[in-house]
């Protein structure tokens, strides 16, 4: 399993039309199909996925979604509201998760913050194909966590540049810069190989015949 950064694009505005853009502009260049997609609820993407590939697996960041929720809590309620929420994306399954969330609604901490069990409940259809998934994959799409962690760093040379004259000068120290972060990859992603064998088991096809091209 490798990681790898397939496109820079700088867009005005985000929504539907930019995301069919980058969708398109990834099926042209040869990706022929994306088994799971993991966001953070990104404006447009689902409907620009199921246009360009209808396949594919959207899945919610969990991590961003508990982040999301602990934003609601003042810092003595954090550590308490998150080992309450903690029961719901443990479960083993979508049925038992979706208990466990109306066990957190009703009570004390889904009571203290009907807003947290609001966010749960909008985003669930997007939660519950994590519980499909065996503990091997559940551990490899529970988080974009590599992705924030590259635009931490983008971020960082961005702001120490300050003003860039024009879109392709901000391009061009952007693409520097990733090539910089992706040339310490060498490593293959993190439990990766026992996601591997599922994955063949779970999207057989799908997966082993691009495997092996």
């Amino acid at each position: 399993g490798t990681r790898d950064i397939l496109g820079l694009w700088i867009e005005g505005t985000e929504g539907a039309k930019f995301w069919m853009k980058v969708f398109n502009d990834l099926k042209t260049r040869g990706v022929a199909d994306i088994l799971i997609a993991v966001t953070d609820g990104l404006k447009g993407m689902p409907e620009a996925l199921e246009a360009v590939f209808p396949a594919t697996t959207l899945q919610t960041c969990i991590v961003h979604l508990i982040r999301n929720s602990l934003d609601y809590a003042s810092w003595k309620y954090r550590k308490a509201l998150a080992g309450a929420i903690k029961p719901i994306y443990t479960a083993p399954s979508a049925e038992a998760a979706q208990a466990e969330l109306d066990a957190f609604e009703q009570g004390p901490w889904g009571q203290k913050f009907p807003t947290v069990v609001a966010a749960w409940r909008r985003a669930w259809d997007r939660v519950i194909p994590f519980f499909a998934f065996p503990s091997p994959i559940r551990r490899v799409i529970y988080t974009t966590n590599a992705i924030e962690s590259i635009n931490a760093r983008l971020r960082k040379i961005i702001k120490t540049r300050g003003h860039f004259p024009s879109d392709e000068a901000a391009t061009k120290l952007i693409w520097l810069a990733l090539r910089n972060i992706t040339a310490d990859w060498g490593r293959a992603a993190k439990d990766w190989k026992a996601a591997m064998n599922q994955f063949a088991i779970l999207y057989e096809d799908r997966f082993t015949d691009h495997r092996l091209k």
